[in-house]
């Protein structure tokens, strides 16, 4: 009893942490007055843009960050360990360009704190990476350097994930997720006044935060990571909505099937090592940012979090049904009713347009494509580092 009743009550945090979460972003967000203020100063802004073999899709990004550019500000192509001609393309684009061959140290990571070791000669006020298959929304970067100048920490914008046109995969219940995870979940916070974590793209530091904390790692979330680091410094990320950057699903099951593993087992090796970490620093001191991104980050990714709670409760309930207690199948149960009222109100007021209410009759079949992703890491199979996803060209 008490081992069913543990395992439930456990799975009812992150249950609890998303319905708040989800309940707090049904508030429509304001604009406070510091995001709004002009600049009465001018403050340099360099955008990195980390590259591994992205020359096919490169140049509608670069393009949409030099229209947002100032006078003084930078544009830097990190062009980290490419087979394929992204340099060229990226200097003839108008990008300033540096190349990092180092195949012992393949990783995101590494490209980022190549960009800053590079920037350390001449420091901008404020650093901006970008993924090199992105589009920025207009004023993005103007947006961003308010806010950031105003909080004096790390700034997310909103980054989203769209299906491509004419794409082979249904993207649906994905997109779903990813609003539940990207958008839902950070208004959330942002209205609870709390910090939100880091997303990969679209995320504005001030040099003294971008410039203290190591980047150069092969981690498979060093967006996490980062924004974990940061946090434990007194430097949390603010989430700021109004602008976006978007991407695209990848177009092919392998693509897809890869990018998702690397996504999982991130974010769960992220759980197992920061969460105990930083619940132990924010109750020392008393850091209820730390507190917040901890209890966040114990949210697994929503498919998993759905398969461990309708598994919690089939064990349960049978164990009760069987003559045993029925205290833990009540837990579960509260958690089921839990979990299915956060995906409903996220549903109904963000993601009927990207997931059509009838597209729920395949929720069996991604639920069993889940079931052996989630199976096939739990005998070891590992993602990649950092490899391209297979994605069309951004238009």
């Amino acid at each position: 009893m008490l081992i069913l009743a543990a395992l439930a009550g456990l799975l009812s945090v992150p249950v609890a942490v998303l319905l708040v979460e989800v309940i707090a972003a049904l508030k429509a967000p304001k604009l406070e007055p510091f995001e709004v203020q002009e600049l009465n100063i001018e403050k340099r802004v360099a955008v990195v843009v980390p590259a591994h073999n992205e020359s096919l899709g490169l140049i509608p990004t670069l393009q949409d960050i030099k229209a947002q550019l100032g006078v003084g500000d930078r544009l830097v192509v990190v062009a980290d360990n490419c087979t394929d001609d992204t340099a060229a393309v990226a200097a003839a684009a108008g990008a300033e360009v540096i190349v990092r061959n180092d195949p012992e140290r393949i990783g995101k990571g590494f490209a980022m704190g190549w960009g800053i070791t590079h920037l350390s000669q001449n420091p901008p006020h404020f650093v901006l990476f970008v993924d090199a298959d992105c589009r920025l929304e207009a004023d993005l970067i103007e947006g961003l350097k308010r806010t950031c100048h105003g909080v004096q920490r790390p700034v997310q914008a909103l980054f989203m994930m769209r299906s491509a046109e004419n794409s082979p995969i249904n993207h649906s219940f994905a997109e779903f997720a990813w609003i539940l995870r990207n958008w839902v979940r950070p208004l959330g916070l942002r209205n609870l006044h709390g910090p939100v974590q880091l997303m990969g793209t679209g995320m504005m530091f001030p040099w003294s935060a971008i410039s203290s904390v190591p980047l150069a790692s092969g981690h498979l979330v060093e967006d996490l990571k980062l924004g974990l680091d940061l946090a434990e410094t007194g430097k949390a990320s603010y989430f700021f909505p109004f602008v976006r950057v978007t991407s695209t699903f990848p177009t092919s099951a392998k693509g897809t099937e890869s990018q998702r593993q690397r996504w999982v087992q991130g974010h769960l090796a992220t759980i197992g090592k920061f969460v105990p970490r930083l619940l132990a620093v924010g109750l020392m001191r008393g850091d209820l940012n730390v507190l917040a991104l901890a209890l966040d980050l114990l949210v697994p990714p929503l498919s998993l979090l759905a398969l461990l709670v309708v598994g919690t409760t089939v064990l349960t309930s049978s164990v009760a049904l069987l003559g045993g207690p029925w205290l833990p199948a009540l837990i579960a149960g509260g958690n089921l009713v839990g979990f299915f009222l956060c995906v409903a109100l996220a549903w109904f007021k963000f993601g009927r347009q990207v997931f059509p209410a009838h597209e729920a009759l395949s929720l069996g079949t991604f639920a069993l494509k889940k079931i052996r992703l989630y199976g096939r890491m739990l005998i070891g199979g590992t993602a990649s580092q950092w490899i391209r996803t297979d994605r069309s060209t951004p238009n």
